[in-house]
């Protein structure tokens, strides 16, 4: 038979158990014996050096009134229950045969298939236990459904392992991190928190186990790959300096990164880091409890590290074996207590366990503890209350050059993070800083450099947009150009491209720009609300040129016929002068016939060339002549006259009018029916898309009405009925796209706004199919282009997101308070209307404006022609008078000087000599002349 000697493995603790024992028998008689099952993981050596010291700590101390008698130590590993159940049962049947059964079953298995094993084996007997395995409620599926009476004697209390990492959900939430990396070594256990830490929490997380220095490369990798910001180790100092070594390596420190250490070690922080801060978490002792620690360290020798877990698990016996002692100390413990061995337990017959509280007791311990208080509860709701220490530490160099306590965190489920200032916490924390990722479009993103000349920079619509946003949630952003510059269509391998597919593979957190809703890319990524209205499809066209010219009017006629009116006037004015002059019955033929008449006018061939030129003016041509042959004339040429002019109004009128009737395409349907123009949509753009699927569906629609026409099992009355002469199903969809094929799709925009460019005219040419925003921006900067027909297949513009991202919700709610605000038809109104790249363009002429000056302006050039050669006449006119009276007077002498010549002689002036038909009027003007010169008439003489 075994001693219960051969079943301790603790060197050195029987000769003193054997001691003590002795020992006390000999001095108090009130000694409580208690036998202990004490079953631990073969890793956990902090847990057995732990026993150790509490039991010498019992014996060295009377007064605790403890004797422990029988201690079965059993040691378990691996994942084979079998084999681990057989194991216990070896022992605990032996403690039954030494007549030594335990009191109380100590547990400090950590979690997996040990530790159910262990909860299975003490559910079954029915053996009072604690145990210190980690898991919250629930987690320990063998005690998951225990009833009232199991519930007082099989009790868990959760190590300090087990609640640290609930502080990484406490910093996430007062923090509001989005993102977070969390790392772990072996000293912490993580399979049970894997869904529990950061549940119904909107933080992107990722929880990874440290097994040596690849897998920390791998893991800082990963976080980098998705953009990760907010890291959270938990280790060993050594470990954690591991970690932070290789984040300086690769430059993971900065206003873009948040570092969170957190360790049960004590001491200081080390790392080889050039600049960083680092919020670091440890735990600290009460301060009531300190002086206790130090004499369990420096008398009982309590320094199994790390020393939080020690001074836990000093206390979790303690306090356990003390529990038991008041039991048997105030009777509660029943005395008829049975065993039932391993090969009696029969499944079908569960053993009672009755009126065995430990958990009461347990809970009414009042003891000092050597670290921190206990917190007795249900089962994952019981644990050791201690104190977490923050601190912000600045390493400089690999030295720390500060450290400052920025709060603390009492250890719990669900504790909130105490801060001294609220403002540490918030400089401490990581910027947000988003990926975005654009594609440039004028005017939502423009590329320019920058203003030192060393980078760029971005503006538009989408970056005013972006920093409304910002400034209502609170993040930074960086953005980069897609690779391909395309807003992301999907191939027939259902792979995406341009932004769409940085957001899949996760290196972009945003996608903005002028982004279409569309089916198949919300299958892929999240869409906001919309931020701007409905955006379809149109047509950029050369915009008509209509000539225009200053003498429009003269083009009316022909050069021919201008010439022919010309020589009919110079040939009707010669032809009435020539009548007037050999006319016996014209004006200056019979003077006295027509001197009593008021209109008395001699049609010299001057006046002939003004009568037949006012005649053509409304003013009409004045006097007609008096002869029968020159009125015959007149109203000869009053008739042509009339005739042209009535056909110059009209012709002139219709010719301003016809120019401005050009409008070869206004739809879409007119661009289809003809031929002259070709038309296409980018190459890869949604346009294109839009159109090839159109065909597509056609095509579709066709195959199906033909299988039905053609098939055979269709009875007659329903062949019948699907016999028709024309196709009753549209094929324009398929001739416009194979027009656009023919037409060869432009691969940018330039490329397309060059094609429409280069078109020889508004009707023959390249017509570019695309979105309205990129039409209007180029019709707005352009005089030469404009957009003709409606917008079709309307889709609106909204910010992309990583599928499943909170900053949908996020970007809504700040979308929709934009909305509100009008602060986005601002944005509107500064980027169409006031932006500085608009130009005004003459307005275009059509059908409900009048004459353009460009073609009626010739007339005001007539006139100032005409009144210009007005005044150079009068100037001559008036220097020509001048001229001429100068030469009268110095031609015109006084009588004396005309009375003496040269030899003495008087002479008369010359008299020009007049006609006979001058009559009397001749004769008295020689009269006039003599009586002027003091000369009789030669009768007189």
């Amino acid at each position: 038979m075994l001693t219960m000697y051969e079943h301790i493995p603790i060197r050195g603790i029987t000769i003193l158990l054997l001691t003590n024992n002795l020992f006390n028998i000999g001095l108090s008689q009130n000694l409580q014996t208690v036998n202990i099952l004490f079953i631990n993981d073969r890793t956990n050596e902090v847990a057995e050096e732990t026993l150790n010291v509490a039991l010498n700590y019992i014996r060295r101390n009377p007064r605790v009134g403890l004797m422990i008698d029988g201690l079965y130590s059993v040691k378990i590993g691996g994942d084979d229950a079998s084999a681990i159940l057989e194991t216990l049962c070896a022992n605990y049947n032996a403690s039954i045969r030494n007549n030594k059964p335990p009191h109380l079953v100590i547990d400090t298995t950590i979690n997996g298939v040990a530790s159910e094993a262990v909860k299975s084996f003490t559910a079954a007997l029915a053996l009072p236990t604690v145990s210190a395995s980690y898991g919250q409620n629930g987690d320990i599926r063998q005690w998951r459904n225990l009833d009232g009476e199991q519930q007082k004697y099989l009790i868990q209390i959760s190590p300090p392992a087990d609640l640290i990492p609930e502080i990484v959900r406490s910093i996430v939430v007062a923090q509001n991190i989005t993102n977070a990396g969390i790392m772990f070594d072996d000293t912490f256990v993580m399979d049970h928190k894997y869904k529990s830490l950061l549940q119904n929490i909107p933080t992107r997380h990722i929880i990874a186990a440290i097994d040596d220095t690849t897998s920390i490369k791998l893991h800082l990798t990963r976080f980098r790959d998705v953009d990760i910001v907010n890291f959270f180790v938990l280790g060993k100092l050594s470990i954690i300096k591991s970690v932070l070594d290789h984040a300086n390596s690769n430059k993971l420190f900065g206003r873009k990164y948040a570092w969170h250490v957190i360790t049960q070690d004590k001491g200081s922080l080390k790392c080889g880091c050039s600049n960083a801060t680092i919020l670091f978490v440890k735990p600290e002792p009460d301060a009531g409890s300190r002086e206790k620690l130090s004499n369990l360290r420096t008398t009982y020798g309590l320094t199994s590290t790390p020393e939080l877990k020690a001074a836990f698990y000093f206390d979790f016996y303690y306090r356990s074996l003390l529990a038991i002692r008041s039991m048997m100390n105030s009777g509660e413990w029943p005395t008829n207590v049975t065993y039932t061995t391993c090969d009696e337990y029969n499944e079908e017959s569960p053993l009672p366990r009755r009126n065995v509280d430990l958990r009461r007791y347990l809970k009414d311990i009042i003891e000092s503890p050597s670290y921190a208080p206990f917190l007795i509860d249900t089962n994952g709701h019981s644990y050791e209350e201690f104190t977490m220490r923050l601190e912000k530490v600045t390493v400089l160099n690999s030295q720390s050059v500060s450290a400052e306590n920025v709060g603390s965190w009492k250890a719990s489920l669900n504790s909130p993070i105490v801060v001294k200032d609220a403002a540490n916490m918030t400089h401490f924390s990581a910027v947000t800083v988003y990926r975005v990722v654009t594609v440039l479009q004028n005017p939502f993103m423009i590329q320019v450099d920058d203003e030192d000349g060393k980078g760029v920079k971005f503006k538009g619509y989408c970056i005013d947009l972006i920093e409304e946003i910002r400034k209502l949630i609170g993040f930074e952003y960086e953005i980069y150009i897609a690779p391909d510059n395309n807003f992301g269509n999907m191939d027939e391998n259902g792979q995406w491209n341009g932004m769409v597919k940085e957001l899949v593979e996760k290196r972009a957190d945003i996608a903005l720009g002028s982004l279409s809703v569309m089916a198949e890319r919300e299958n892929v990524v999240d869409f906001t609300v919309p931020y701007y209205d409905l955006v379809g499809i149109t047509i950029l066209m050369k915009k008509p040129q209509t000539p225009t010219s200053l003498f429009k009017f003269l083009t009316v006629l022909e050069n021919d016929v201008w010439m022919c009116i010309l020589g009919a006037y110079f040939f009707t004015s010669f032809l009435m002068w020539i009548f007037d002059r050999w006319s016996p019955y014209s004006y200056q033929n019979n003077r006295n016939k027509y001197k009593d008449d008021e209109e008395k006018r001699e049609f010299n061939l001057k006046e002939c060339l003004w009568f037949c030129m006012t005649s053509l003016t409304p003013q009409g041509g004045g006097e007609a002549p008096k002869n029968l042959s020159g009125r015959l004339v007149a109203a000869t040429w009053w008739l042509f006259g009339f005739i042209i002019i009535a056909s110059y109004t009209a012709n002139l009128a219709a010719f301003l009018t016809v120019s401005r009737l050009d409008t070869p395409v206004e739809s879409l349907d007119d661009l289809s029916k003809q031929y002259k123009i070709q038309y296409a949509p980018l190459n890869g753009s949604s346009a294109m898309t839009y159109f090839q699927r159109m065909a597509d569906i056609e095509t579709r629609f066709y195959e199906i009405w033909k299988d039905m026409s053609l098939n055979d099992s269709l009875s007659e009355v329903e062949r019948a009925k699907l016999a028709v002469w024309d196709y009753p199903v549209s094929d324009k969809y398929t001739k416009m796209w194979q027009a656009m094929k023919e037409a060869k799709l432009p691969n940018t925009l330039e490329e397309a706004i060059e094609r429409v460019q280069s078109s020889k005219s508004s009707s023959e040419g390249f017509a570019y199919l695309g979105d309205a925003t990129d039409i209007r921006y180029q019709v707005m900067i352009d005089c030469h282009l404009q957009m003709v027909g409606d917008e079709f297949s309307r889709k609106p513009y909204a910010i992309a997101v990583q599928q499943g991202s909170p900053l949908k919700d996020q970007f809504n709610n700040a979308i929709l308070l934009l909305l509100n605000k009008r602060k986005l038809e601002k944005l509107k109104e500064t980027w169409w209307n006031l932006n500085p790249e608009r130009i005004q363009c003459e307005k275009q002429d059509n059908q409900s404006d009048g004459i353009s000056i460009h073609n009626i302006g010739g007339v005001f050039i007539v006139i100032f022609v005409g009144i210009g050669l007005a005044c150079f006449t009068l100037a001559f006119e008036y220097w020509w008078y001048k001229y001429k009276k100068s030469s009268k007077v110095a031609n015109t002498l006084n009588p004396k000087q005309m009375a003496m010549n040269r030899g003495g002689e008087f002479t008369y002036p010359v008299v020009p000599t007049l006609n006979a038909t001058s009559g009397m009027r001749s004769r008295n003007i020689i009269q006039g002349f003599r009586r002027s010169v003091g000369q009789s008439s030669p009768k007189q003489k």
